[in-house]
């Protein structure tokens, strides 16, 4: 997988922040797919704080690797705020991270409504002791061009989430 200068950048902003305060970081993607662990990774010295990642493409992984209720998938569907926190704050806790970010959305072609259109994309990143901060975004283009950028944002939300983290003692 080749990534874009941009992502890279993110990636190695996010693994900086990360080390420079001895948090741990954990990914749980949907729709993405586990591009945001394989960017993470691709950064050298990402071993000292990546802890692993939660690759959740079917409901039934989300609720048994994460412990995303499965009454809360079936009335808000897969695609809603509530599961991408729900799949972040389950992501820190089942990895034992001190931050998580999750991604959960319709990448196409197919899969959309006229309510979750292609493109819609949900996004958290829990902070052990802190606030889930969530970003719903639709995006343009293709399937590859929908998951290029929610991996841009994940990625923003990750370094958002450790740049105001405190430091790990």
């Amino acid at each position: 997988m080749t990534f874009s200068r941009s992502s890279l950048e993110l990636a190695h902003a996010v693994i900086e922040a990360a080390r420079h305060k001895r948090l741990t970081l954990t990914t749980a993607e949907s729709c993405t797919g586990g591009l945001i662990a394989a960017c993470l990774t691709e950064v050298a010295g990402a071993s000292l704080v990546f802890m692993r990642g939660f690759v959740t493409y079917a409901n039934e992984a989300k609720t048994d690797l994460l412990g995303v209720p499965e009454d809360m998938i079936a009335e808000m569907g897969a695609v809603s705020e509530e599961v991408a926190r729900a799949m972040a704050q389950g992501a820190m806790e089942r990895a034992g991270a001190d931050i998580a970010v999750s991604a959960t959305g319709i990448a196409g072609p197919g899969g959309g409504t006229p309510g979750k259109p292609v493109g819609l994309v949900h996004m958290a990143a829990a902070r052990r002791g802190g606030a889930t901060i969530h970003q719903e975004s639709r995006f343009a283009g293709d399937r590859r061009a929908v998951r290029d950028q929610a991996l841009d944002a994940a990625l923003a939300l990750l370094l958002r989430q450790a740049e105001t983290a405190p430091a790990r003692d």
